[in-house]
């Protein structure tokens, strides 16, 4: 996808930003109806929605969770997936980039808003997705997750920009199973000092770390789009957090962004990226909004 592609989806795609025009905020006798939220994969991301939303978020309640597997369901109520997907509102995707592609199509064309965190699955259909959704009057939501300033670069794309890029710093093991480091057979325990293991378009990134840097792909949504969006990924051995630097150019100025997340209990995923989908979910009914 291009930045004029990116533009023309804006208005069925928020990527960190404003979520639900009023005519997908149903009100009754002046009363805004709740939200049903289904959530699909239970993960770390997955259960630490399903809290959240079980502590209580206003305008929201959760009506069920689909797993592959009952047993991660952590107690709540596991449903077949057209089950949810006709019980809820709004999906919220907690899964895997090929998860999402196999059932995002199904939620949008019943007429349901889906909230992506494997942003990196929109990358190559979105333009697809974003025309169904128009179609069936519902719309994309892409939380920031684990980087900042998505509102400052979708700004800046508003002129114009010329050059958007990531350097990411993981520890080695936080790159674990992703398809480029077994394909170059890369030995993760042999690192010892700072390396680069990937450079390159954000379009290339997500393929190659599906599990890794959606950050990257969120990044280009908001901005120029992931065949000018570049990213350097590094492994640090000794690395505590996982480090995203973001440096925006146009002519507005440069733009620079720099996060240092605490991961979660799995070690691909930084807190943030849960904390941000929450506080998208609690948007939803809040009568203020801050930022776009």
């Amino acid at each position: 996808m291009n930045a004029s592609a990116a533009d023309s989806s804006t208005s069925l795609v928020a990527v960190g930003g404003r979520l639900l025009s009023s005519r997908h905020a149903p009100r009754k006798k002046g009363r805004r109806i709740v939200l049903r939220i289904g959530i699909v994969g239970m993960g770390v991301i997955g259960h630490r929605v399903a809290e959240a939303l079980t502590r209580g978020i206003p305008g929201t309640t959760l009506v069920g969770v689909s797993v592959r597997n009952p047993a991660t369901a952590g107690g709540y109520p596991a449903r077949p997936l057209p089950a949810l997907i006709e019980r809820a509102d709004l999906i919220v995707e907690a899964a895997t980039q090929a998860a999402l592609r196999e059932f995002g199509p199904a939620v949008l064309a019943a007429g349901k808003h889906l909230m992506v965190l494997s942003v990196g699955a929109l990358v190559g259909v979105l333009d697809e997705w974003a025309r169904l959704a128009e179609k069936h009057g519902c719309r994309i939501l892409v939380p920031s997750g684990a980087i900042a300033g998505l509102d400052g670069v979708k700004g800046a794309r508003e002129g114009a920009i010329t050059a958007v890029t990531m350097e990411t710093r993981k520890p080695p093991r936080g790159l674990a199973g992703a398809p480029y480091i077994e394909q170059h057979r890369i030995d993760l325990d042999a690192i010892t000092t700072e390396t680069l293991i990937f450079e390159g378009p954000a379009a290339d990134a997500v393929a190659a770390f599906p599990a890794n840097v959606n950050v990257v792909a969120a990044l280009s949504l908001a901005g120029i789009g992931p065949q000018r969006t570049r990213i350097k990924l590094y492994a640090v051995p000794g690395q505590m957090r996982n480090q995203h630097r973001i440096t925006v150019e146009g002519e507005f100025g440069t733009l620079r962004i720099e996060v240092e997340n605490v991961p979660s209990e799995n070690p691909r995923t930084g807190r943030l990226s849960y904390l941000s989908a929450i506080a998208m979910l609690r948007e939803l009914g809040a009568p203020v909004h801050v930022g776009n």
